[in-house]
């Protein structure tokens, strides 16, 4: 097969969805349907290909991303499913950054959910074209409608069915087919006979005619000729209509929605007709951007194999047998086994031990990877998560992947002295896989503080020590990761000077310290103009600051979304070193914070409870208690779905709560949002439990 013929067979697609849609489900039915696995596993039951972990079949949830490649028909899809949990929202973010495209599962019943409206805004921020798949048709409450409906008023979306439901719940039967207007009536032993292609029934004949020029009045604002045609009455062929779908999706013009119940095996099928017919191969995208690291120039790599090598590692995994698997999409050119590549992020050589093709956590040994291909690497030391490696002649830089920082922090302790030799291994290891799980060694107190996305992400760490890396550990209660900023500008003078016989140590600097936008971290810009201090010591100047702003003056938390800039100082021809100007950054901006009227901040969640009426009055109430701001009250079916604004430190033990207060009937979902100050008597008492003093002016 030729290069051009196999990247335009490939299709790398990633499942995404709120937790409990049914994305493993509706993957472990392609696995099936594609003949890569014959028996379908179930979550309910753990034996999900795709749920690997002991923890993912224990529990039913999606933890790590899993790889795994399948044949339809003539095309290759790779296919990654990923976690639904919002603890687990790296794995979605990492993933969809080196995907072409991907179908979002949406529940009939839940509708758009706040996950569903996370992942698909990580979906926006890499232009990623969808496919959407509204599953569990069969379930009470199904309302395929609604669903659309909701798509287009919460995600902004311009969805566009398809196909429609030949019933719903109980009678849901099969779709019918809006572009073949056919039905595809599937048999009564939950679909695995397969189905039956008929005519339209009677009663949903209009339905039908009405979504299919819906279709085409949509497609006719893609494509001018489609509309002229169907005007004019010269009519579409169903493979005019798919070019069309096709175009439009890649353009990020429409979202194709299909619909079915993966559990009862309907509906699957037409989805991966839909994954090769709509969502784009690698040729379709255009050619990855980067950097080149030698001048700074923003430069192209196309798809190609006779293109130089380059490929981005977007996530590590501890592997028990051969150490350190790095996961990597190939962008360009070809990558052998035994071939030395270049870390053009850190300017480190790694040499390729073992190339692997993943089918969830079992191996198939491959002797190269080619543009287009996602592998996992054996042989990579330095390498981390977000980095590139190319070939070293013709380095690149792709862009590099953000990810969210910790909310919840707690403190661990090993429970043996064996355990404490091991204890730094394994976290060191679980670090490395995880960008968002952070560990910090607390001098004052002796204690290693680990940080995450919230108390399940942190459970399951604790759970994956014991397990992978037999270490036992216990825990002390969760803390939230406050952080600290000013209100206020100020000037503030650093000096660090010492003479102590022979050689002294001098390093003046003058600094204006200011708030900073939210969400900006800490900026720093020398304003110096002339040789009031020298370009040299500036990086040191920066150095000083980054470090004094990981403790701040009121209770010891990081500093965040504060401007500092250099704008004079004086140095010492002799005495003058980076050392001494690195301390008087610092101490420059300790004195800001203290001028600067320092506030703390506290990590806000977007909060949604769902309740049974009868408990509306009882949540609402335990959740005023708990400072939340409610924003919207609404309903769905017989349910209200209560969405607000809830300070985490006062969610912890929510679960417990909202479980007794509504005889385990509710259930709730909560994502960090963004950061807001502490009203002052709760910044006052944790100041004072923090053991300092309050150095504000």
């Amino acid at each position: 097969m030729s290069a051009d013929k196999r990247l335009e067979n490939l299709r790398n697609i990633g499942i995404i969805a709120h937790i409990d849609a049914g994305k493993t489900t509706t993957t472990e039915r392609i696995l099936y349907f594609t003949g890569k696995v014959y028996k379908i596993g179930t979550v309910d039951e753990g034996t999900a290909v795709m749920d690997w972990m002991v923890q993912e079949q224990e529990r039913g949830i999606t933890i790590t991303s899993a790889a795994t490649t399948s044949f339809w028909k003539d095309k290759n899809i790779n296919i990654i499913d990923t976690p639904g949990h919002v603890d687990f929202t790296v794995e979605v973010e990492r993933s969809l950054k080196v995907l072409d495209g991907a179908v979002i599962v949406l529940c009939a019943v839940g509708s758009v959910q706040p996950q569903s409206e996370t992942v698909w805004r990580q979906a926006d921020k890499y232009k990623v074209p969808r496919v959407a798949f509204i599953n569990k048709m069969d379930r009470t409450g199904a309302n395929f409608f609604k669903v659309i409906d909701d798509m287009r008023t919460r995600l902004g979306a311009n969805p566009i069915p398809v196909q429609i439901p030949v019933g719903a719940e109980g009678t849901f039967q099969g779709i019918i087919d809006l572009i073949e207007m056919k039905a595809m009536l599937y048999k009564g032993d939950e679909g695995k006979s397969g189905y039956e292609i008929t005519d339209i029934p009677e009663d949903l004949k209009k339905l039908a005619s009405q979504y299919r020029h819906e279709l085409i009045v949509k497609l006719g604002e893609v494509d001018e000729s489609v509309m002229e045609r169907y005007i004019n009455e010269k009519g579409l062929y169903p493979y005019e209509l798919r070019e069309t779908i096709r175009k439009a999706t890649i353009g990020g013009k429409m979202i194709p929605v299909l619909c079915g119940a993966s559990a009862k095996n309907k509906g699957v099928q037409p989805l991966l007709d839909a994954v090769t017919d709509y969502l784009p191969s690698p040729l379709d995208l255009p050619p990855v951007k980067g950097i080149n690291p030698d001048t700074e120039e923003q430069i192209k790599r196309e798809v190609s194999e006779s293109e130089k090598f380059c490929a981005l590692v977007f996530k590590i995994k501890s592997d028990p047998f051969v150490g350190k698997l790095s996961y990597a999409r190939v962008y360009s050119g070809v990558l052998k086994q035994g071939d030395t590549v270049f870390n053009s992020v850190k300017g480190a050589r790694e040499r390729i031990g073992k190339i692997l093709k993943m089918h969830a956590n079992k191996q198939e040994i491959v002797d190269k990877a080619l543009a287009g291909d996602i592998v996992a690497l054996v042989g990579l030391k330095d390498t981390t998560t977000g980095e590139t490696i190319c070939d070293e002649e013709s380095p690149i830089i792709l862009e590099t992947m953000k990810f969210p920082e910790p909310v919840i922090s707690m403190a661990i302790e090993p429970k043996t002295k064996a355990d404490q030799e091991k204890l730094g291994l394994a976290l060191n290891k679980l670090a490395e896989e995880d960008p968002t799980f952070k560990v910090n060694y607390n001098k004052e107190t002796g204690q290693t503080i680990i940080s995450g996305m919230g108390e399940l992400h942190l459970e399951i760490i604790i759970d994956r020590m014991l397990r992978e890396f037999s270490v036992a550990a216990g825990v002390d209660k969760p803390q939230v990761a406050y952080k600290e900023t000013i209100t206020k500008n100020s000037k503030a003078v650093g000096k660090f000077i010492q003479q102590s016989g022979g050689r002294g140590q001098y390093g003046h600097v003058v600094l204006e310290v200011g708030p900073a936008a939210k969400g900006a971290g800490i900026l720093f810009e020398s304003k110096i103009i002339g040789g009031a201090v020298p370009k040299e010591y500036v990086k040191s100047i920066k150095e000083g600051v980054i470090e004094a702003a990981q403790s701040g003056q009121l209770a010891g938390y990081p500093v965040t979304d504060v401007d500092v800039k250099l704008i004079d100082g004086s140095y010492h021809e002799v005495d003058s070193s980076d050392l001494a100007f690195h301390m008087a950054g610092s101490i420059g901006f300790n004195e800001g914070m203290r001028q600067g009227h320092a506030i703390l901040l506290e990590p806000i969640m977007n909060l949604e409870v769902i309740t049974p009426d009868n408990y509306m009055g009882d949540v609402i109430g335990d959740l005023s208690s708990r400072r939340v701001k409610i924003e919207e009250i609404s309903d769905r079916g017989n349910t209200k779905v209560i969405r607000g604004l809830a300070p985490l430190s006062e969610m912890f033990g929510y679960a417990t709560s909202v479980r007794s207060l509504t005889q385990g009937r509710a259930s709730y979902t909560m994502e960090p949002s963004f950061y807001q100050e502490v009203p002052k008597n709760i910044s006052a008492e944790i100041i004072e439990s923090s053991g300092r003093a309050k150095v504000t002016k």
